[in-house]
């Protein structure tokens, strides 16, 4: 392959990756308000995948630079891939179900917390997606030992994403030497994707009326 031909791969690839996230983040801006459970739940989900395409895939990209195509090429670069994403993605789903539900309750006066009916329902959509089975499995069971021990009263106040920032820095498939260096950017990467989701969030429960 000549130099022409990598460059024009290369940025195929990169725009690849561009037009995902912005597709995601397209879908996301369709949501314009949460007076239902369903709307609820379509926030957390498509909030979550955002963050983590966009906080993964970016980091990959800055860390391996010009080599970031080619290493889609390696099968197990692809394999280690998958399994970070839907790590992070599935704690990601956690974080932001706890965060929604503990101020809605908090702040909003909720009545009816289907924190976990909804978790468990987005984690069953996502097995059509990809997820295998053990994964889910295990997610449903950490969810629900999350979900005896949270303080929905201060939840939302006390680093709710702490667990997604996290998975982000552990599971991405970059060399552990490279990744000390590299924590508090990708920590502070990640909270800076979840803090255009709360703002969002907030202008959208500005009204909100309980369900």
């Amino acid at each position: 392959m000549n130099i022409q031909a990598i460059l024009e791969s290369i940025k195929k690839g990169v725009q690849d990756i561009v037009d995902q996230v912005l597709a995601s983040f397209k879908i996301s801006k369709k949501i314009t308000s949460l007076q239902s459970e369903d709307q609820i739940k379509l926030f957390i989900q498509q909030r979550s995948a955002y963050v983590t395409q966009t906080t993964l895939y970016g980091y990959l990209k800055t860390r391996i630079g010009t080599r970031y195509l080619s290493m889609f090429e390696d099968k197990v670069f692809s394999e280690s891939i998958d399994i970070a994403k839907w790590n992070i993605y599935v704690t990601a789903l956690a974080d932001c179900t706890l965060y929604v539900h503990s101020y809605l309750v908090a702040k909003k006066g909720l009545k009816e917390n289907s924190a976990e009916k909804i978790f468990n329902e987005i984690i069953e959509d996502e097995k059509k997606n990809g997820l295998n089975e053990k994964l889910a499995n295990e997610t449903k069971i950490e969810f629900a030992q999350r979900l005896r021990e949270v303080n929905w009263q201060s939840y939302y106040a006390e680093d709710p994403f702490i667990k997604s920032g996290y998975a982000l820095y552990r599971w991405s498939p970059i060399a552990d030497e490279l990744k000390v260096l590299d924590k508090e950017i990708v920590l502070n990467s990640i909270m800076l994707k979840w803090n255009l989701v709360k703002n969002e969030f907030l202008e959208l429960t500005d009204k909100f009326e309980n369900i």
